[in-house]
């Protein structure tokens, strides 16, 4: 690949990179101040703050596998090195996927209104049991990544770098067997949490259709809250389906592309497209939360106003 585009690739891939990390840590440090401040932290903050660890963790490995690919490919020669690469990615993958999962099922409890007893003693309990939740996602994902990673020979994934006149290409190689085994499995195992997420988002429609007919009948005209916690929970989860789709999608490019003889340039574009999940979707999360809204315009501001004052 030319060197020109290699460059422009890796800025971009920077570019995503920082951005994610800004916005996810900005969740956290916001949502640490607020327990630092009142000794005490809301389920929702939890899995926000959750949320945005898992996702500066599986930022910081994408752009790590990027910039290995890209400037020292011969590490993909060395099985052990790659185990731990590969452990941490599907760590922090699942762990990004079931925190965000929870987060729509939290938002499904706490906003929709439906009266079966199983509902209800879910709404009840649902502020005690987050935490452990939490911790049960994480032990799930570390055996996940555990049983994965293990099943993954030294000679699992080479690539190995060629020089041809004045450019360089990536040659990579696979077992394909033992490849598209894992594959299908990694793929199958994100089917759970993402079909939650789905029909978290089907009945918050549901539940919405249903408020939306009581209130024609009894036609108040006044302003209803109820309605717009409804359109905010399902902005953020409707967000995460659509950009979760386009992740595995890039996932699936990013690794199908194995097969193929020269594969830096499909590699890296599918982490680019990869890098999109977890970076874009702090910053919906930031604009639907009205406490993390008011957090980034109080920073806001006081960036303005220290600029105004250095133009002084």
């Amino acid at each position: 690949m030319p060197d020109k585009v290699e460059t422009t690739l890796m800025l971009i891939a920077a570019g995503e990179f920082s951005m994610g990390i800004l916005g996810n840590v900005f969740i956290g440090l916001v949502n640490w101040m607020g327990w630092i401040k009142n000794r005490k932290t809301t389920s929702i903050d939890l899995i926000l703050t959750s949320l945005a660890v898992s996702r500066i963790c599986l930022l910081c490995i994408i752009l790590l596998d990027c910039f290995i690919l890209v400037l020292y490919p011969d590490v993909y020669t060395a099985g052990k090195q790659m185990r731990i690469i590969d452990f941490f990615w599907t760590l922090t993958n699942h762990l990004s996927v079931w925190f965000a999962t929870c987060l729509s099922i939290f938002y499904f409890l706490k906003i929709a209104n439906f009266y079966h007893p199983l509902f209800l003693w879910m709404k009840w309990r649902i502020d005690s049991v987050i935490p452990r939740i939490l911790l049960g996602c994480l032990a799930l994902s570390v055996f996940i990544s555990l049983v994965v990673t293990e099943n993954f020979n030294d000679d699992f994934r080479c690539c190995v770098k060629t020089k041809k006149k004045a450019n360089v290409t990536v040659r990579c190689r696979v077992n394909k067997a033992q490849y598209a085994s894992i594959k299908i499995c990694l793929n199958l195992l994100t089917l759970l949490p993402f079909s939650a997420s789905l029909i978290s988002f089907l009945l918050l429609i549901l539940s919405l259709w249903r408020h939306n007919r009581q209130m024609k009948l009894s036609a108040t005209g006044c302003r209803d809250f109820n309605i717009e916690a409804h359109v905010g929970a399902m902005k953020a989860v409707i967000s995460f389906l659509l950009l979760f789709i386009a992740y595995c999608l890039a996932f699936l490019v990013a690794t199908s592309s194995y097969f193929m003889p020269e594969t830096e340039l499909a590699v890296i574009i599918g982490e680019l497209i990869a890098l999109i999940y977890p970076s874009s979707h702090s910053f919906i999360l930031i604009l639907g939360s009205n406490k993390l809204r008011q957090a980034s315009l109080t920073v806001l501001q006081k960036v303005k106003y220290i600029l105004n004052r250095r133009n002084f």
